[in-house]
């Protein structure tokens, strides 16, 4: 199972009045219901995180499991989408890593970016897509985990 995870808009509530927290590491600080969530869809799923971010270039995949770490949250296998070189979409970034890859795993993607509402059906299903000032919340943790465990999906209220 995996989680393709954008954090701005999803870990990182985009608030444009107020600077984001900072922690030691130089890195924006999650929302305490961002991380607890995405720790409950990890817990209930064994999930792994693909990150699909425009930060995903910035580090190292080492480093990437230290800023989860210093914000408390617990990982299995951490990867990231291909360099952006082309500077497309992220819509166009997803079609291209599903037609790349031979899928053999259920997947979920997380994100705020409103291109993701012009991909394929197919993958379309799969989209929790967060408000960008709210970010991920428990609320989507039910329909997170039922698109990963390809139950039915249900209305978010």
């Amino acid at each position: 199972m995996l989680i393709l995870l954008d954090i701005d808009g999803v870990m990182v509530s985009a608030c444009s009045w107020k600077a984001p927290e900072l922690l030691n590491d130089g890195f924006p600080a999650f929302t305490k219901k961002a991380s607890e969530a995405l720790q409950r869809i990890i817990n209930e799923t064994d999930a792994d995180i693909l990150l699909t971010t425009s930060h995903k270039e910035k580090y190292s995949i080492s480093e990437w499991y230290d800023i989860f770490n210093l914000r408390g949250l617990k990982v299995n296998k951490i990867d990231c989408l291909p360099e952006n070189a082309n500077h497309s979409s992220r819509k166009d970034e997803i079609i291209n890593w599903y037609q790349g890859n031979k899928i053999h795993e259920s997947f979920v993607i997380i994100d705020d970016d409103k291109s993701l509402n012009n991909l394929p059906n197919n993958i379309k299903k799969k989209v929790i897509q967060t408000s960008p000032m709210i970010g991920l919340t428990n609320e989507y943790v039910s329909n997170a985990i039922a698109i990963l465990q390809k139950e039915e999906i249900f209305d978010l209220v």
